[in-house]
């Protein structure tokens, strides 16, 4: 994705400090994943699982979550793996293993590289054996789970944007949180005029968070009869570029890369007083603004900025998928589901959990700083809410091009409408890249 990777680790490392209180100690398991195949010994199966969670001191282990699966299922073993490289490093491992023929049977794939594996190959159609767990999944992530019609593994967790805000110094400045546009925009120039932002512009994340605004009613991608469409000019585009540009005109945001280091530290001075971030942002921005603004700040749901409907789109987030070649789908799908519905072990890994099976509990440090909030309901709102934007291959490509372009529309040098002329060139261009089909709507 194009938010930036240090943000991410950021926020897996401010999570671990503060969910100290959740989870036991352990330690991680190796690098590598054994081979998976047709392994049966007395009946039992045999599972590798290759994931990318933290697995840090003072989380739940995943391989003591493991051990107790093990434990109760001695028909249906498990070996969890740690991988510690990138995503884009595990995709280039699972294609060399896949065609090795030694690869997991499960491993942690990004909603928005599911395309990608899916067009290599990598991917294994579980759509008959994940269906019945559907249930236990918010609707949302659970189609980020599938490509053309097929369903290729089960979510594990999920960053919907939200909107943060300084509830303080929003009584001070006598505005609520708007519920429209045009009450945003009002409200944005009242407060800038004080000195004070409601609004973030981060050219550097834009790529996703654009993608996610505008698309979580009309999604940018789809496929039509084995064909990819690309469709960017959508009503919730055209919206979402002039909600951006309106604020840029009257200079009612705050335009610091989120990379800058006084970007957080208008945070911490209260310069910043709101903002639309992913929920895995919560710890990054708790870490910035410091006692400061402790109990001050409040999530809440998207409103209807976007024509969207109040419905809100990803950024980030991941889910366990079945690797080509696993001959146990259905006995990896019965585990994947047990799983990605531990909540108060994932929730210790720093995730915000997909499952809408048991509530996850908010952290006490969390509960202090956002005023007493349940963060973790408001979260977990956000996923039901969240619409069914799909990604395309090669996104990575996409979410660059965008921020580029919003960079130059942040200095004046353009408009944000031409990120989003960006997306559908360069979306359009990449498919092409990787030989897909490309049909029009």
């Amino acid at each position: 994705m194009r938010t930036s990777n240090k943000r991410i680790m950021a926020a897996m490392a401010a999570v671990a400090a503060l969910s100290m209180a959740l989870a036991g100690c352990g330690s991680s398991g190796g690098s590598d994943a054994n081979k998976s195949g047709d392994t049966k010994s007395g009946g039992k199966v045999e599972l590798t699982y290759l994931h990318r969670l933290p697995d840090k001191q003072g989380m739940t282990m995943v391989k003591d979550t493991v051990a107790r699966w093990n434990k109760d299922h001695p028909n249906i073993q498990v070996k969890a793996t740690k991988f510690n490289g990138s995503p884009g490093d595990l995709i280039k491992k699972l294609e060399t293993d896949v065609k090795a023929g030694n690869a997991p049977d499960l491993a942690q794939v990004g909603y928005a590289e599911l395309p990608e594996v899916y067009t290599k190959g990598i991917v294994e159609d579980v759509t008959a054996e994940a269906g019945k767990y559907s249930k236990d999944f918010a609707e949302g992530p659970s189609k980020l789970m599938s490509v053309d019609g097929k369903v290729f593994g089960l979510p594990q967790d999920t960053g919907p944007m939200v909107y943060y805000y300084n509830k303080t110094e929003f009584d001070k400045l006598g505005i609520k949180v708007p519920t429209t546009a045009e009450e945003f925009i009002e409200s944005a120039k009242k407060a800038a005029a004080q000195g004070k932002y409601i609004m973030t512009y981060q050219p550097d994340g834009a790529g996703m968070a654009f993608s996610a605004l505008s698309g979580a009613s009309s999604p940018w991608y789809k496929i039509k009869d084995g064909k990819w469409v690309v469709n960017v000019d959508t009503p919730g585009s055209k919206a979402t570029a002039d909600f951006y540009q309106q604020l840029l005109d009257a200079k009612a945001m705050n335009l610091t890369p989120s990379t800058d280091p006084s970007f957080a530290g208008a945070f911490h001075d209260g310069s910043i007083i709101g903002s639309i971030d992913a929920a895995w942002n919560a710890p990054i921005m708790m870490d910035w603004i410091g006692d400061a603004g402790k109990g001050q700040w409040r999530v809440t749901q998207i409103g209807d900025w976007f024509k969207n409907g109040e419905k809100t789109g990803p950024n980030g987030g991941s889910g366990v998928a079945a690797i080509k070649g696993t001959k146990h789908k259905a006995e990896a799908m019965e585990f994947l589901d047990w799983f990605n519905t531990q909540v108060p072990d994932l929730t210790s890994q720093g995730l915000i959990v997909a499952a809408s099976t048991e509530k996850a509990k908010t952290p006490q440090s969390w509960t202090e700083f956002f005023g007493g909030q349940d963060v973790m309901a408001e979260f977990a709102k956000a996923n039901a809410n969240m619409g069914s934007f799909n990604y395309m291959p090669g996104f990575s490509a996409v979410s660059s091009a965008v921020g580029e372009a919003a960079d130059k529309a942040g200095k004046g040098q353009a408009k944000v409408s031409d990120a989003f002329d960006a997306a559908q060139k360069t979306s359009l261009a990449t498919l092409k890249d990787y030989g897909l089909p490309i049909a029009k709507d």
